[in-house]
């Protein structure tokens, strides 16, 4: 089944209440923000219950999302100054995203942590310190630690109330028994559909029409940023104009019961991630200096 035909699998009597809800919630936005803000067009309660991984790019299944309707993540921070603006052209639009945050960025830098809870976002976890080897180049133990530790500093920085269980693997590095692990304490892991590829250096204007040209080709789901690139940052207000006047809708999620609302990949359907992850492995072991005999 194409991703662009899943939505349809969706029982009629649901879909038609997400919409009805999505309508209103939308014309609610505009009467706050005003008519020209993009606004979030609703909230998806998004249940973590038996953990699992969601996101095409690293998992056989994604959010029940209907067409247009996109989730904006952004990893990384917060970093004083491009997560300042980022938080700022959110803002301006009415929108709401979910930040996976970096904990030793937490740590360093809790008011932005507070201000992305006070404003309406989502505080989700990326490790403690994001390793460079990612966490497929640890231990199990060490790799659960950094989780943890990770955790604790972005519950710390946020305060009381600010706890998502969502998870995003540095660089997209699983593991089974980190997954299974998190799956144990009811975490819910997430890849993403869309990647801005934001790690690469270009202008703002290129990264727009590249992260554009790709949300058209789905047409819905979770798109990856970094709030910690200057250049997302300068991108992200004529991002927003480009989804209102394409038409595209902006959905929350926020931590609910049970298990997500999910839809299943088609036939055929390869983790991208993994084979990029495990080429770049070993090339690394290839470069890697030789142990002296």
């Amino acid at each position: 089944m194409h991703f662009g035909q899943m939505i349809s699998t969706m029982r009629p009597v649901s879909l038609l209440l997400s919409i009805g809800f999505a309508l209103a919630a939308t014309t609610l936005a505009r009467a706050q923000c005003g008519p020209d803000a993009l606004g979030t067009s609703r909230v998806m309660r998004v249940g973590a219950a038996g953990g699992g991984g969601v996101g095409l790019k690293s998992y056989p299944r994604t959010l029940a999302l209907a067409d247009k309707e996109i989730v904006l993540t952004f990893d990384d921070g917060p970093l004083p100054g491009p997560t300042t603006k980022v938080l700022d052209a959110l803002k301006k639009e009415c929108v709401r995203a979910t930040f996976f945050l970096i904990g030793r960025n937490a740590d360093a830098n809790p008011a932005l942590v507070r201000r992305e809870a006070a404003e309406g976002h989502t505080v989700a976890h990326h490790t403690y310190s994001h390793p460079a080897v990612t966490l497929r180049g640890l231990s199990d133990e060490a790799a659960r630690a950094d989780i943890d530790k990770g955790i604790a500093a972005d519950e710390r920085a946020a305060g009381a109330g600010a706890r998502a269980p969502f998870f995003r693997f540095p660089g997209f590095a699983d593991t089974k028994p980190l997954v299974d692990w998190l799956a144990r304490r009811d975490i819910l892991v997430f890849g993403t559909d869309v990647w801005a590829s934001d790690w690469t250096p270009m202008s703002p204007t290129q990264q727009l029409a590249l992260v554009m040209g790709r949300i058209e080709k789905v047409r819905r789901g979770i798109v990856l940023f970094h709030d910690t690139r200057e250049q997302t940052a300068q991108m992200m207000p004529a991002f927003l104009r480009e989804l209102k006047a394409r038409g595209y809708r902006i959905v929350h999620i926020e931590p609910g019961a049970g298990r997500p609302a999910t839809v299943e990949a088609g036939p055929g359907w390869r983790s991208e991630t993994d084979r990029l992850i495990s080429g770049l492995m070993a090339a690394r072991r290839a470069a890697a200096p030789k142990a002296t005999q």
